[in-house]
C-alpha cells in the first residue's frame, strides 16, 4: 500500500460502517495490533508520554510528537492518525502549521484539542476554538490530498464545560469543516446519543468508562463510525508491570506463565510490519 493509498483508504473509513482505531505506543505495539487485524492506528499522547517517562498532557513537545508519529507510519502498511493535543499552540496559525508538519510526517489524519495547558488545563475561549479548527481545516485542504481532520470537544472529559457546550462547540466545528467529530468521554450512552444526534459528521467515540460497556455493533447501531482506545491499550500495560511486579518482588514469579512465547512475538511483528 502506497502513502496515497493509505490517505485515500483512511478517509474511506469514515464514510460508512464503523471501525475500530486502535493506538499504539511504539513500532513493536503498532505491528502487533496490524497484525492483529486494525485498519487503521492512531497515536496516542498520553501512551507516548509514558515511554519517555512522562505524564501526560502537554508532557512530549511538537518535533517529538512528529518524529514518534514517523515512526508509527513506518512500522505497518497502514494509515495513521496523529494525536497532537492542542496542536502545540494557542494560536490558529501554529495550529494550522502543525496540521503542515503532520502531513509531511505522513499521517493520515489529525485530532486537535480545544484545551490549552499553559497556566493550568483551561477550555479555549468558544471563538478561539472554532477559529482554530477554522485554520486546521484549511490547512488540511491545501494539502491536496486526503487528510481527515478531527475536531475534539475535550470540555466534558475534563469538566471545563457541560455536554450543551460541548455539542455546541461540535457544530461549530463541523460548520467550520472539521471531518470528524470528538467529544471524549460523555458520561454514558445517552449522552452520547445526544451527540450523534446534533451533528452529521462522522463521530468518534472512546472507548472508555461507560462506553466500554457497550459493544462495537452496539456503537455502529447508534451512528458511531469510529471507535479509539485512546491510551486504554498503553494502560493496560502498565497495570500488568505494576500487578506483575508486586508479585515477582514478593518472590512470586507463577504471573509470569501469562506471557506471550517469544516465537509468537515474532511472528507478529513480521506480519504486521511495513516491509511485505
Amino acid at each position: 500500500m502506497t502513502m496515497a493509498d493509505r490517505h485515500e483508504a483512511f478517509a474511506r473509513l469514515h464514510m460508512q460502517g464503523c471501525f475500530v482505531m486502535p493506538n499504539p505506543w511504539d513500532r513493536g505495539s503498532a505491528r502487533m495490533m496490524a497484525a492483529s487485524g486494525a485498519v487503521a492506528l492512531a497515536t496516542t499522547s498520553a501512551g507516548h508520554a509514558f515511554t519517555l517517562g512522562r505524564p501526560d498532557m502537554g508532557g512530549v513537545t511538537r518535533d517529538e510528537a512528529l518524529a514518534h508519529a514517523q515512526d508509527i507510519v513506518s512500522a505497518t502498511p497502514l494509515p495513521v492518525s496523529g494525536d497532537f493535543e492542542n496542536g502545540f499552540g494557542d494560536d490558529p496559525d501554529t495550529v494550522a502549521e502543525t496540521i503542515r508538519m503532520a502531513a509531511e510526517a505522513g499521517l493520515s489524519g489529525c485530532g486537535i484539542e480545544d484545551m490549552g495547558f499553559e497556566g493550568g488545563l483551561r477550555a479555549y475561549d468558544f471563538d478561539l476554538a472554532v477559529a482554530r479548527i477554522r485554520a486546521a481545516v484549511a490547512a488540511a485542504r491545501a494539502l491536496g490530498r486526503p487528510f481527515v481532520l478531527t475536531a475534539r470537544a475535550d470540555g466534558v472529559m475534563n469538566g471545563l464545560y457541560d455536554l450543551d457546550e460541548g455539542i455546541r462547540r461540535l457544530q461549530a466545528y463541523q460548520a467550520a469543516g472539521a471531518d470528524c467529530l470528538y467529544l471524549p468521554v460523555p458520561p454514558g450512552r445517552a449522552e452520547l446519543a445526544r451527540v450523534l444526534a446534533a451533528v452529521s459528521a462522522p463521530v468518534n467515540a472512546l472507548s472508555v468508562g461507560a462506553l466500554q460497556d457497550v459493544s462495537l455493533a452496539d456503537l455502529a447501531t447508534m451512528g458511531v463510525r469510529r471507535v479509539s482506545l485512546g491510551s486504554q491499550m498503553a494502560r493496560v500495560t502498565h497495570a500488568v508491570i505494576r500487578d506483575t511486579m508486586r508479585h515477582v518482588l514478593a518472590g512470586d514469579f507463577t504471573p509470569l506463565k501469562a506471557s506471550a512465547s517469544g516465537a509468537e512475538v515474532d511472528a507478529m511483528l513480521r506480519e504486521g510490519s511495513a516491509n511485505d
